[in-house]
């Protein structure tokens, strides 16, 4: 997972690296305004969904069960499910944004990032996820 993790920031890094050198067209999106409305409200829905989602999941108490009871297949399992729901939309709004070069999509990817420290995938978080309540 933590590869999933730096692998999404590294894709990220590379796509504005790319818009900014001019080797990809920023604004290209221009031409489709009603494109740029239809992304814009997915782009938010989408936030408004998953952010909470990605941030509860674990919380729940069959992802929790199956935690407890199958350790690295679950964590593997549930823990490239969350990052999903935060890393396809991060890089989703990176590009919309250089497509549209609208800050609406500037703000989600930076949210979806701070997001992402959240769920960090360290050693100690995903042990402390696997371990039994009477042991924490």
């Amino acid at each position: 997972m933590l590869a999933f993790f730096w692998g999404t920031v590294t894709v990220a890094l590379v796509i504005v690296a790319l818009f900014e050198l001019g080797i990809l067209d920023v604004g290209a999106g221009h031409d489709h305004p009603g494109g740029e409305y239809v992304a814009s409200v997915v782009a938010e829905l989408l936030a408004l969904c998953l952010i909470p989602l990605a941030l509860w999941l674990f919380k729940s108490k069959k992802v929790d069960r199956d935690l407890k009871e199958n350790k690295a297949v679950a964590l593997r399992k549930w823990g490239l499910l969350r990052m999903c729901m935060l890393c396809v939309p991060l890089i989703a709004d990176v590009v919309l944004y250089y497509l549209f070069v609208s800050p609406t999509f500037a703000y989600l990817a930076i949210i979806h990032a701070i997001c992402l420290l959240f769920v960090y995938p360290s050693a100690g978080r995903c042990a402390a996820e696997t371990e039994p309540l009477n042991q924490q």
